[in-house]
């Protein structure tokens, strides 16, 4: 089980997020997913492959476990704090994950190709995020809400 905020880590990793926005008639939603690996909600993302650009990257991971074919826009901002964002993946593995989260807009829909890593999946109102909730995403989708230029955190 994956845990958050831990120290001392072992590895470090490049890995990107998306916020996928979409229009409804109760207002601007973004795409949330519930992860397998510990039952929070937060955004799709993943770790960038060797050869990979970012754009390539986060297009694939939202696919991946969403199914959802994206348009990647605006960079929301870089994550590196490390007293954020390192986690723990199990004993003896702490990666500290430097994130770049995009924004993006749903164009499409297909199947997830790694469906094993997603519960479930659904659209919120960012004032209405589900629980449990991914601790260390709650900043980048206030970043995302606030618009403007990239955060560096």
């Amino acid at each position: 089980m994956s845990r958050y905020f831990a120290s001392d880590p072992t590895d470090i990793r490049l890995s990107v997020s998306a916020v996928v926005w979409r229009e409804s008639p109760a207002g601007r939603e973004l795409l949330l997913m519930r992860r397998s690996d510990n039952g929070h909600w937060g955004l799709p993302g993943g770790y960038v492959e060797a050869g990979e650009s970012v754009s390539e990257a986060v297009a694939r991971e939202v696919f991946e476990e969403t199914g959802v074919k994206i348009a990647v826009g605006r960079l929301i901002g870089v994550y590196s704090d490390p007293a954020r964002q390192v986690i723990e993946y199990g004993p003896g593995r702490r990666v500290h994950a430097v994130n770049l989260c995009f924004e993006a807009q749903p164009v499409g829909q297909g199947e997830a190709t790694t469906p094993h890593e997603t519960l479930e999946l659904g659209y919120f109102l960012p004032e209405a995020l589900p629980a449990p909730f991914v601790p260390i995403h709650t900043l980048r989708i206030e970043d995302a809400v606030g618009g403007g230029a990239p955060s560096v955190r």
